[in-house]
């Protein structure tokens, strides 16, 4: 585990940090901590557990809503891993309205797709290859998401971003 899920001191979560900021934020009373992960730091005088998920102790204004990038990993965790035009596990990226065809490279644009859906699909609309799509893509919102399109999700963080839908 290289993060730890930093939650703000109303539970909501606001990002990744490194263990080592963590176990500072921890040390220097400015965080507590809320599941640890079972390993610990040693030093010559002091064992400190290593936290998991920590919450601060003050709470902390967010001004602004930042938007999730769109990546390999995050489109993966949004379609949970599914083709969007059959259902199968998926490993692509598939544009709806191809690029080639003045597609953008937007989340409303694109799915997850298995390798048989892809190449069937190549660069034509969904219309030309009778093809239609299984679920509605969308633009994922919240600071949950932000945290999920980082990549895997440790079950202690479940609870605390369950809660804004981001996690399937």
């Amino acid at each position: 585990m290289a993060h730890a899920l930093l939650l703000n001191a109303t539970y909501e979560p606001i990002r990744l940090v490194p263990i080592r900021r963590a176990v500072l934020m921890v040390l220097s009373q400015r965080a507590e901590v809320v599941e640890e992960s079972g390993e610990v730091f040693r030093s010559e005088k002091k064992t400190v557990p290593v936290p998991s998920v920590i919450r601060l102790v003050r709470i902390v204004r967010i001004p602004y809503q930042a938007k999730v990038k769109l990546s390999r990993k995050a489109l993966a965790a949004r379609d949970k891993g599914l083709c969007g035009y059959c259902g199968k596990p998926g490993q692509n990226i598939d544009h709806i309205v191809p690029r080639s065809r003045g597609g953008k490279n937007e989340w409303t644009n694109v799915v997850w797709a298995c390798m048989g859906c892809n190449d069937r699909k190549a660069d034509k609309l969904l219309s030309e290859v009778r093809m239609t799509l299984r679920v509605k893509p969308y633009a994922p919102k919240g600071k949950a998401w932000l945290i999920v399109a980082v990549g895997t999700i440790e079950p202690e963080w479940e609870p605390y971003l369950a809660v804004t839908g981001a996690v399937g």
